[in-house]
C-alpha cells in the first residue's frame, strides 16, 4: 500500500526499540505492529486512529480493559476464527457490527482431521509420507521438560530425519533462527510447544501432529489446526 509498517516484539533491540518509538512520535510510521504489550505504553497509543485486534481470544481480562478505555476515542476492528463467546455475542445482538469470511484462500485444501491413541508406528508413518512428497511436520508436545525425550525419540526412530526444537521458554533470538530454518526447509519436522498456535503460515508444512490433544482448549486446536492445510 505503498505505507510505513514496523513491528515491535521481543525479537527487536531495546535500541531498535527507543528508535522505532522516535519515528512513531514524528509521525514517520503509518502502522505500528506488535505484541498487547503497545496497549501499555501511552507513546504508542498517541495519535492512534484504527486499533486491529488480531486473535481477539488470546487477550486476558487486563488487555481488554485496557482496550475498552481506548474504544471512546478510536475505531476498533477484531479479528478471531474462534471468537470468544461475550464478543460474538455483543455482535449478534447487534451491539457490535459484524463481517464474516467464509471463502477459504486460494489453493487451500479441507483438513483431514484424525484422532487416535498414541502410537510411534503412526507417528513415523505420518512423518515419512510428509517427507516423500517434499513436506514438512509441526510435532506439538506442550510440555517443555519433556520436549527433549521426544527429540530423542524422533532422531533415533528416524535417522535421516532433520528435528529441531522450538519453544517459549528460549531466547527470542534462537526462536527466530530455528523458525526461519524451518521456513528455509532446513528443518523437517518443528518439535515445539503451542507456541506455533497463532502466526505461523509455512506453505510447506501439510502435516501436524498433536500429542496429548485432551489437554488443550478447543479453540486452542482449532488454531494448531489452522496452521495447515
Amino acid at each position: 500500500f505503498g505505507i510505513k509498517v514496523v513491528s515491535v516484539s521481543r525479537f527487536k533491540t531495546k535500541k531498535e526499540v527507543e528508535n522505532i518509538k522516535s519515528l512513531w512520535v514524528e509521525g514517520k510510521v503509518d502502522v505500528l505492529v506488535g505484541t498487547h504489550t503497545l496497549l501499555y505504553d501511552q507513546i504508542y497509543l498517541n495519535n492512534v486512529g484504527l486499533l486491529i485486534i488480531d486473535e481477539e481470544h488470546r487477550f486476558g481480562v487486563k488487555q481488554k480493559e485496557s482496550i475498552r478505555s481506548l474504544k471512546h476515542t478510536i475505531d476498533v476492528l477484531s479479528m478471531s476464527a474462534t471468537p470468544i463467546p461475550r464478543t460474538l455475542n455483543l455482535a449478534l445482538s447487534g451491539v457490535r457490527d459484524i463481517s464474516t469470511l467464509t471463502t477459504p484462500p486460494i489453493s487451500r485444501r479441507p483438513i483431514e482431521t484424525q484422532v487416535c491413541f498414541y502410537n510411534e508406528d503412526l507417528i513415523k508413518k505420518a512423518i515419512l509420507v510428509e517427507r516423500q512428497r517434499g513436506g514438512q511436520v509441526f510435532f506439538v508436545h506442550n510440555d517443555v521438560k519433556t520436549l527433549p525425550n521426544y527429540q530423542q525419540f524422533l532422531s533415533k526412530a528416524l535417522t535421516n530425519i532433520r528435528v529441531d526444537v522450538v519453544h517459549g521458554q528460549l531466547p527470542g533470538r534462537q526462536v527466530e533462527g530455528v523458525m526461519q530454518n524451518f521456513l528455509d526447509k532446513k528443518v523437517d519436522v518443528l518439535l515445539c510447544t503451542s507456541i506455533i498456535e497463532t502466526g505461523i503460515d509455512v506453505a510447506n508444512a501439510n502435516t501436524v501432529i498433536v500429542n496429548n490433544a485432551h489437554s488443550f482448549g478447543l479453540s486452542q486446536l482449532y488454531q494448531i489446526r489452522g496452521r495447515v492445510g
